[in-house]
């Protein structure tokens, strides 16, 4: 029997009081969790600030810590209230750290002299080791949460590169995106409604075709470690396992915790490892989340996420529709307990029901189907156990409730904070419209043109035309590429490249500064208020394309806020979003379509698969108002597009006229 010195805290997940107490039941070392605005969260119940200051202390009792997730993508007019809700959460709340998105929460944390730890969340897309040496720059900032794409190399790497007292959060368990966390828009561009905001409505989910073939093809199953994660106990940088569901119910927070804890202590166990394995194991099981997959963890055994034959609607599938229209029933493959909650359907099928289990039904028993509908669900209907209450988990949610402080006794104190005044730019008189393109060859021509940096398109240009253009960094760089990536850039600095487009804050670490580079922050860096520019600013970088996520006021607004000379994406195709995987059967170059008609198409660039609609973002009709308003960078993405696909005509203002939710 052993101790293992490098225990990490378990991290359970809370979008409701009952699911925060489930966590504190079982253990949880910490739970995270959402007020009820600025989450990623925002389909979740989430937290009032009375609530969470009543819970707060609870946990705190318990010796549990909290985490409260302020990772949302903020525009100018949040700035103000995020920061009183900051001060109020430091005056009421004290809890002990800020999962953050948006750099202007950093300053904003600092501003309110926030006292808690800062941990920058997932979708600030930390991926390479490199970038640690960066961030350990942002004061406050004590933890990075990894990407769920990576292997346990890249762990180490990025995990040797960590600053002194650093630490890192990997998840464990639970639902994955299709997209690399920070770089999808699929969501917003279909409708407004943004996954940098927590309001994504996953589109992902949805039935696809493609040719004579559909399926599921970016629905993934869960992330599930289990018993893979004792060669994440061998890094000591790691102080989290995160367990992902805050839109989970008390049930499934309760297993996960209770399962990861077996898990992680199995080394203190002195006898029947095996059996304590096996428990876990069922527990895991019996969590009523979709079917599981260690994704890249293993990088000698990696697995797709993406299986188009298995099932994956959220919950535990116990059994299909059967019997007469007028009398559908499920004959349920597990019992059924008082309390259940079941649905009937898919949650990317609209009519979806979802019923509570009434009475005891045995294991092949008969559950009648009784919620009104707007249509009868067809025989053949898949059914899902979503949530449990077992009487045993009730009974300690119940207990640990009367616990809780008198939320009637916790007035809220309010917050007179003001965001401190920001320099702005100086504005030149000189305007660029840049294309970007894939390739030299594609119709690049010095002055006025970007290129998408790879060693293809540096081969492809000749020497004295390097200095002329402007380069840019993709979206996301695996630790893999890393050492690819900075000899690439000092390769097209020594030949005089000049200007370059970062496409996530950190990749200032790619560089030989003593070249002294031109920097522009890209569009991927998801940069949309005032604040999070001035840290850009900062961090040394000369000018920053905006997010084109932004509604027409924000948009026109940012220039007379901003520190930095601004640009904008005004046309081209922009990406659904940028994945790691694909699935097996859907090819490359060849349109596939949603249910609802909307076509799209993928492209594989270096290690990624790029997702593009088949229409393009287009604010050229508003370029003359850009200008006046005072962007000095106009952009282009000139994506080339597949034979087989069909450009469609409809307006491509994305967010302009119906603004960012």
């Amino acid at each position: 029997m052993t101790e293992n010195p490098y225990k990490p805290e378990i991290l359970a997940p809370a979008g409701s009081r009952d699911a925060f107490l489930a966590a504190l039941a079982a253990g949880a070392d910490a739970v995270y969790c959402g007020l009820k605005s600025y989450s990623a969260r925002m389909e979740a119940k989430n937290f009032s600030l009375a609530e969470l200051a009543s819970l707060t202390r609870l946990a705190h009792q318990r010796k549990a810590k909290v985490y409260v997730t302020f990772n949302s993508l903020l525009q100018p007019g949040d700035l103000e209230p995020a920061g009183q809700l900051i001060d109020q959460l430091q005056r009421n709340v004290h809890p002990d750290a800020l999962i953050v998105q948006d750099l202007a929460v950093v300053a904003l944390a600092r501003q309110v002299g926030f006292s808690g730890k800062i941990h920058l969340s997932t979708l600030t897309n930390v991926s390479f080791a490199a970038a640690m040496g960066t961030i350990g720059n942002l004061k406050g900032v004590s933890r990075v949460v990894l990407p769920r794409e990576l292997s346990v190399d890249e762990i180490k790497a990025i995990a040797a590169s960590c600053p002194p007292d650093f630490g890192l959060e990997t998840f464990v368990h639970g639902a994955l995106c299709y997209a690399v966390s920070g770089r999808c828009y699929w969501s917003s561009f279909l409708g407004g409604k943004s996954g940098l905001r927590g309001r994504c409505v996953q589109p992902c989910r949805r039935v696809y075709s493609q040719g004579e073939q559909s399926g599921r093809f970016f629905s993934c199953q869960d992330l599930s470690v289990d018993v893979l994660v004792k060669v994440l106990l061998t890094v000591p940088q790691i102080k989290a396992w995160k367990i992902e569901g805050r839109k989970k119910g008390p049930h499934y927070v309760y297993y996960t915790v209770k399962a990861y804890q077996m898990l992680r202590d199995l080394s203190e166990v002195a006898d029947n490892r095996g059996a304590v394995k096996k428990s876990a194991l069922d527990l895991l099981s019996q969590s009523l989340g979709r079917t599981g997959t260690h994704y890249n963890l293993l990088p000698q055994r990696p697995q797709k996420p993406v299986d188009v034959s298995i099932r994956t609607g959220s919950g535990m599938f116990v059994g299909t529709i059967q019997g007469p229209r007028q009398g559908r029933y499920v004959v349920p493959r597990i019992e059924l307990l008082s309390g259940d909650s079941l649905r009937i359907g898919t949650e990317d099928e609209d009519w979806h029901l979802v019923q509570k289990v009434g009475k005891f039904v045995p294991k092949k028993g008969r559950f009648h189907i009784t919620a009104a509908s707007r249509r009868v669900p067809d025989k053949g209907t898949p059914v899902f156990l979503t949530d449990r209450r077992e009487q045993a988990l009730a009974e300690m949610i119940d207990e640990l409730a009367s616990q809780l402080p008198d939320v009637t006794e916790m007035p809220v104190k309010s917050s007179t904070f003001a965001v401190k005044p920001m320099p702005r730019a100086r504005l030149r008189p000189k305007r660029v419209v840049l294309t970007v393109y894939r390739s030299w060859k594609s119709g690049s021509r010095g002055q006025g043109s970007g290129l998408w940096i790879s060693p293809a398109a540096v081969d492809q240009v000749p020497a004295k035309m390097i200095s002329q253009l402007c380069w840019w960094l993709p979206p996301v760089v695996w630790p893999a590429d890393e050492a690819a990536f900075r000899n690439l850039l000092a390769r097209v600095q020594k030949k005089g490249g000049l200007q370059f487009v970062l496409n996530a804050p950190w990749q200032t670490a790619l560089f030989d500064k003593k070249k002294k580079p031109t920097l522009w922050a890209g569009p991927f860096c998801n940069l949309a208020n005032p604040l999070a520019l001035e840290v850009m600013a900062d961090a040394g970088f000369a000018g920053a394309i905006v997010s084109p996520e932004l509604g027409k006021q924000e948009l026109l607004n940012l220039p007379q806020q901003s520190p930095l000379p601004l640009g904008v994406v005004i046309g081209g195709s922009w990406p659904l979003c940028i994945s790691r995987t694909i699935a097996d059967g859907i090819a490359e170059g060849r349109p596939f379509a949603s249910p609802r008609g909307e076509q799209a198409w993928y492209k594989k660039y270096g290690p990624d698969y790029w997702t593009f609609p088949n229409w393009k973002l287009d604010l050229t009709a508003e370029k003359e108002t850009l200008i006046q308003t005072g962007y000095q960078m106009l952009v282009h993405l000139a994506e080339p597009v597949p034979r087989a696909v069909k450009m469609k005509r409809r307006p491509g203002l994305w967010n302009w006229r119906i603004g960012l939710k």
